[in-house]
C-alpha cells in the first residue's frame, strides 16, 4: 500500500513512515510547497508575536511541527535533548514550550514529562507548557495540566488543532504577562506612597492619639466611623488605615454619600441589570461590588435618607447585594469605614439616622480635631504646603514672614486644613515677593474670631459661617464657592437648603 503525495505528485511506501527519517521525507516533500505562502504566492508574514520551542526526540515531530508552525509564528525553535532545553532556559525566554511526555524508547509513564515540567515551572515560571501526547496518554496529560501545564495535543495530531492550542497559549502567555506587569506598577505605586500616615502630618497631642488609633485598628476588619468638621481630613485617616490593613493590596473605594442623588442611591451602591430603569443601557455593578475584598469609605454617611438606611444595615447584615432589577444575590467581602461632620448621636435622638445602623459603623470611633486646636501643626502644615505649591508653580521656594506665622496661628480656620491648603496655594500664585506677608493671604481682611467665642459655635453654626463667606468671597457664584469649600455643587445646594442660605 502507499500513501499519495498530491503536491509533490509521487508515492512514498506505507513502511517509510513508520522511522523517523521516513517521516520527515514526507513532510518535507509534501507540505514544503506549502510553507509561508498565500494561496496566490504571496510570502505569508506570522500573525503570532512570540518564541515557541519544541521538544522532542522523534526527528518527524519536531519538522512536521516546526514547519508548520513557522507560517504563524514568529519564532519556532526545536530540540530533541530535554537537558538542552533546561540550559537554553537560562538566557531564553520561551513564550511556549510544546514538551513531549516520554523520550526514553519503550517508556510510556509519562514521568519524564511531568519531571521536565517541574523543572521548566521551577526555571521559567513565565512560559505555558503545552505537552505533546500518545492516545493512551490523556489521563497522564490531565494530570499533568492540575500540576502547571497548559494544554495537551494528541499525536498525531490535526494542524488546526496544533494551531489553536498554540494560539490559546501564546494568548495566556501575553495575558498573564500584562496582569503580572499591572500588578507590578500597582504594588509599585501603593509602595511609594505607602509611607507612615501618608499626607498626615501632626506632632499635636491631638493628632498623636489620631495616629495610635489608626495604629490599633487598621489590621482589624472593624467598623469604623471617623468624626469631624468639614476638611479636617476624614478621607486621608481612612485612607492611612486602609494602607495599614491586611487588605492594603485591594481596592480602596471612596462615595461622597452627598453627591449622590436619592434616585440613584441604589443603583451607585449596588448596581443595576441592564433595563432596569431607563438608562441602564449595561449592567454596572454597584460600589459594594467593586470594593470586594478591599476597603468602602462613605463619606457624609449622615446626609444618607433615612428611607434608605435600612437597605445600608440589610447589605452590612447579609454581607450580599443585589443589584436593581436583579433578584440574585452577590456576596461582598467589604471593610467598611464611614466619616461625618454632622453630630450623628443628634441625629438618631432625632430620629433621623437609625440607631442599630450607627451600632453597625462604629465599632470604632475616630475623631479628627479641628485645625484651630492643633498648635502649631498649622506652620508644620503651611510650610509642607509651601514647598509643595512653589514646586507644582515652578516658583522660588517662599518663606512665612514672623507676622505671617503669628496671623496663621491666630486665624480661626473654619475650612480646617482644606482652607488652609487653598491659602497657600493662592499666596504662592499672587505673592510678588521671597517673603509672604499676611497680605498674601488676605488674612487682615478675614475676622479672627475670639476663642471663647468659638468654643461656643457648634459645628452647624460654623458650617454655615464658612458658606456663607465663601458665597461672599466668590459674588455668589456656586461653582466657585463650592470648589472653595471642597464641596460638589450639588452638595452644596443642600447645605445652603438645610441653613437657609439663598444663592
Amino acid at each position: 500500500m502507499n500513501t499519495a503525495c498530491p503536491i509533490a505528485d509521487m508515492r512514498v511506501p506505507a513502511n517509510h513512515l513508520k522511522s523517523p527519517q521516513g517521516r520527515a521525507f514526507f513532510i518535507l516533500f509534501t507540505l514544503a510547497p506549502l510553507l509561508h505562502y498565500d494561496y496566490e504566492g504571496v510570502p505569508m508574514e506570522p500573525t503570532l508575536k512570540a518564541r515557541v520551542l519544541i521538544v522532542d526526540d522523534d526527528l518527524g515531530v519536531l519538522q512536521a511541527a516546526r514547519l508548520y508552525l513557522k507560517q504563524h509564528v514568529e519564532s519556532v525553535d526545536i530540540m530533541d535533548r530535554p537537558q538542552d532545553m533546561l540550559q537554553s532556559l537560562q538566557s531564553i525566554h520561551y513564550d511556549v514550550i510544546l514538551l513531549d511526555m516520554n523520550f526514553t524508547r519503550d517508556l510510556t509513564s509519562g514521568e519524564e514529562g511531568f519531571f521536565y515540567l517541574r523543572k521548566i515551572k521551577a526555571v521559567a515560571p513565565r512560559t505555558e507548557v503545552v505537552l505533546i501526547t500518545a492516545y493512551g496518554d490523556v489521563e497522564l496529560a490531565v494530570k499533568a495540566i492540575k500540576e502547571g501545564a497548559t494544554d495537551f495535543v494528541i499525536k498525531p495530531w490535526q494542524n488546526e488543532k496544533l494551531l489553536a492550542t498554540v494560539t490559546m497559549a501564546v494568548q495566556l502567555s501575553m495575558t498573564r504577562n500584562q496582569v503580572r506587569s499591572l500588578q507590578s506598577q500597582k504594588e509599585n505605586l501603593i509602595d511609594s506612597i505607602n509611607k507612615p500616615f501618608y499626607n498626615l502630618l501632626g506632632t499635636s497631642d491631638p493628632m498623636q492619639e489620631v495616629f495610635d488609633m489608626i495604629k490599633k485598628v487598621s489590621k482589624t476588619d472593624a467598623n469604623i466611623l471617623i468624626l469631624g468638621e468639614n476638611g479636617t481630613g476624614k478621607e486621608l485617616v481612612s485612607r492611612a488605615i486602609h494602607r495599614d490593613s491586611q487588605r492594603s493590596r485591594q481596592p480602596f473605594i471612596s462615595v461622597d454619600m452627598g453627591a449622590i442623588p436619592e434616585t440613584l442611591f441604589e443603583s451607585e451602591l449596588f448596581g443595576h441589570k441592564r433595563g432596569a430603569f431607563t438608562d441602564a443601557k449595561t449592567d454596572r455593578a454597584g460600589h459594594f461590588e467593586v470594593a470586594c475584598g478591599g476597603t468602602l469609605f462613605l463619606d457624609e454617611i449622615g446626609n444618607l435618607p433615612y428611607t434608605l438606611q435600612a437597605r445600608i444595615l440589610r447589605v452590612l447584615e447579609t454581607r450580599e447585594v443585589k443589584r436593581v432589577g436583579s433578584n440574585q444575590a452577590v456576596p461582598v467581602d467589604i471593610r467598611l469605614i464611614c466619616a461625618t461632620n454632622s453630630d450623628i448621636h443628634q441625629l438618631v435622638r432625632d430620629n433621623k439616622f437609625r440607631e442599630d445602623l450607627l451600632y453597625r459603623i462604629n465599632t470604632i470611633e475616630i475623631k479628627l480635631p479641628p485645625l484651630r486646636e492643633r498648635g502649631t501643626d498649622i506652620l508644620l502644615l503651611a510650610e509642607t504646603f509651601l514647598q509643595e505649591y512653589c514646586r507644582k508653580y515652578q516658583k522660588p521656594l517662599r518663606k512665612l514672614a514672623a507676622d505671617t506665622r503669628r496671623r496663621l496661628l491666630e486665624y480661626h480656620w473654619p475650612g480646617n486644613i482644606r482652607e488652609l491648603r487653598h491659602a497657600i496655594e493662592r499666596a504662592v500664585i499672587m505673592g510678588e515677593t521671597h517673603s509672604l506677608t499676611p497680605d498674601d493671604f488676605f488674612l487682615s481682611a478675614r475676622t479672627t474670631p475670639d476663642r471663647r467665642e468659638v468654643s461656643s459655635l457648634n459645628l452647624e453654626e460654623m458650617e454655615a459661617q464658612s458658606i456663607v463667606r465663601a458665597l461672599e468671597k466668590h459674588a455668589h457664584v456656586i461653582s466657585r464657592a463650592a470648589g472653595e469649600l471642597g464641596l460638589s455643587r450639588a452638595a452644596l445646594y443642600r447645605r445652603m437648603e438645610k441653613y437657609g442660605i439663598t444663592p
